[in-house]
């Protein structure tokens, strides 16, 4: 296939520059257009970024000029990056004006029409995108969830649907990636845990229903569960891990559990997308595992981990989930939303 030409929204900045790094030597998609803020903009990239990863920059990134965030770039669609302060104006101008965009804010989340997906979870919910009109032709706005909600619901997925869910308690660990830069102050996090993150509980909470609910029509009817969450932060660079309890509709053993998520039948099964990744879910048997330094980066970052599934004496099951906050929970997941959209006709047709 010709590939398709990506911008990057909020190309400076945390979430941006993974999209830069995820992005090089991409089978499907070219970068031909950064984008950021007035300060940055006009300034080689080299010079208006502050490089937080540990690869170089890639060298067909590294004198690209950045623009503005205005929709006039050369692109076939964009990836957005950009702060939820901003996102919002900016997401729906992009829109109007034409542009398919790929969203990793959460400005847009919950909407009615948008599709808020997980390939491997919800891809019917792509749907959507025909029930969005913002004025201009093929614009329309897709998202990704929040960080912490990914990982949960990548493995609550087969569960609900082996053996329905009433309700989940869930408990973060999350990294400090998930800050992005600088983020939480060495005197605030070394040594110690800081349970509170704005806004996190209240995604946690109700973006799982949205995205194992059912396509109806324009909107999404929410899947029936309660859920109650508690988020951390920790030291720990990346790497999000959540302790999860379940009340299940139906009775399942540990090993019933574990049977459902090892042989969950993924829709991208066979379609070639490059970031999906074999496995989807790993589980493991070692009570030890996972561990966010050990197992984050499997599957190049796209893989979840789930461990330590046994009976819970208060509810159900309790299990143990990983996954790359800013990989699968940020940009990877981003990415592979545009393969799936490639695949549905929805990009590039």
């Amino acid at each position: 296939m010709q590939k398709l030409k990506a911008g990057i929204l909020g190309a400076t900045g945390a979430v941006g520059q993974q999209f830069v790094r995820l992005l090089a030597d991409h089978p499907w998609f070219d970068v031909s257009a950064l984008a950021a803020s007035e300060r940055s903009a006009g300034k080689a990239y080299v010079d208006a970024v502050n490089w937080i990863g540990s690869d170089p920059i890639p060298p067909s990134i590294r004198d690209m000029r950045v623009q503005e965030c205005k929709p006039d770039l050369d692109c076939d669609f964009v990836f957005s990056g950009l702060d939820a302060k901003v996102a919002g104006d900016l997401e729906a101008a992009f829109a109007k004006a034409g542009y398919p965009v790929i969203s990793n804010a959460r400005n847009y989340r919950m909407a009615e029409n948008v599709p808020l997906l997980i390939p491997e979870v919800n891809p019917d919910h792509a749907a959507l995108i025909e029930h969005q009109d913002w004025g201009g032709d093929g614009g329309f706005i897709v998202t990704n969830p929040n960080c912490s909600t990914v990982g949960l619901v990548c493995a609550l997925k087969p569960l609900s649907d082996a053996f329905g869910i009433e309700s989940v308690q869930v408990s973060t660990m999350q990294a400090l990636s998930g800050a992005g830069y600088p983020g939480v102050s060495s005197l605030d996090i070394l040594g110690n845990v800081v349970p509170y993150i704005g806004g996190e509980e209240d995604k946690l909470e109700t973006e799982p229903r949205k995205l194992l609910g059912t396509l109806a029509g324009d909107r999404i009817e929410m899947l029936e569960m309660a859920i109650s969450a508690q988020c951390n932060r920790v030291p720990v660079l990346d790497g999000h891990m959540e302790t999860v309890s379940l009340r299940l509709r139906n009775t399942a053993s540990a090993e019933d559990a574990a049977e459902a998520l090892r042989s969950f039948d993924n829709p991208l099964a066979g379609k070639g997308l490059p970031f999906a990744p074999e496995p989807f879910i790993h589980v493991f048997d070692d009570p030890r595992y996972p561990q966010p330094r050990r197992h984050a980066s499997l599957g190049g970052g796209m893989t979840v981990s789930v461990g330590r599934i046994r009976p819970c004496n208060v509810l159900d099951l309790r299990m143990v989930v990983l996954s790359h906050n800013t990989i699968r929970g940020a940009a990877g997941g981003a990415i592979l939303n545009a393969e799936l959209l490639v695949d549905q006709g929805y990009l590039g047709a």
